[in-house]
């Protein structure tokens, strides 16, 4: 009886090991992850489904950029580093429109505030405020955040404050994912 406990624990193991998703995925992850990593650094379908509220372009939602490069960016009015940015960010569309998609959403701002801000400093990048939830996967903890996401939704960049956005190195950058 005892030489048949061990064989029946190893296969009651084995049998949650292969039929239990939840251990198994987790097992996965522990020890293969590469999986994991490679589902930190895309963004999903599901990610995509934001309805975007244009503020200075037609409304739309963020998955009819699914497919494209894409600079996404949080910020908002009231956020001293985002308005510091935004001057390169203005010369980085100028410059790359025809190559990448731009999408800024405002956070935490008011429509007037947003439309204001962008009339008296003449900037015409694409912008939006987010009129459905956003995925925590790309919800923002700083301000501003800052995504560029290749055309299967691979995060490229992530930056989480006020950067020079027209540096060589960006446009470098930039000419190598649209190749």
């Amino acid at each position: 009886m005892k030489k048949l406990v061990t064989p029946i624990i190893i296969l009651i193991v084995l049998g949650c090991v292969f039929l239990v998703p939840g251990i198994r995925n987790f097992l996965k992850d522990q020890f293969f992850p590469v999986a994991t990593i490679e589902n930190a650094v895309h963004i999903s379908q599901d990610d995509y489904d934001v309805d975007l509220q244009g503020i200075n372009v037609p409304s739309t939602n963020l998955k009819n950029f699914k497919n494209k490069p894409v600079f996404l960016n949080f910020w908002g009015t009231w956020c001293p580093p985002c308005r510091k940015e935004w001057p390169s960010i203005q010369r980085l569309y100028e410059r790359r429109k025809g190559h990448i998609d731009f999408v800024l959403i405002a956070m935490k701002d008011e429509e007037e505030k947003v439309r204001a801000f962008l009339k008296e400093n003449n900037y015409t990048v694409p912008v939006y405020i987010a009129q459905s939830p956003i995925s925590e996967k790309i919800l923002p903890k700083a301000f501003p955040t800052t995504f560029l996401l290749d055309q299967n939704g691979r995060i490229l960049i992530k930056e989480d404050a006020a950067t020079d956005w027209d540096a060589e190195s960006i446009h470098q950058f930039i000419d190598n994912i649209v190749k």
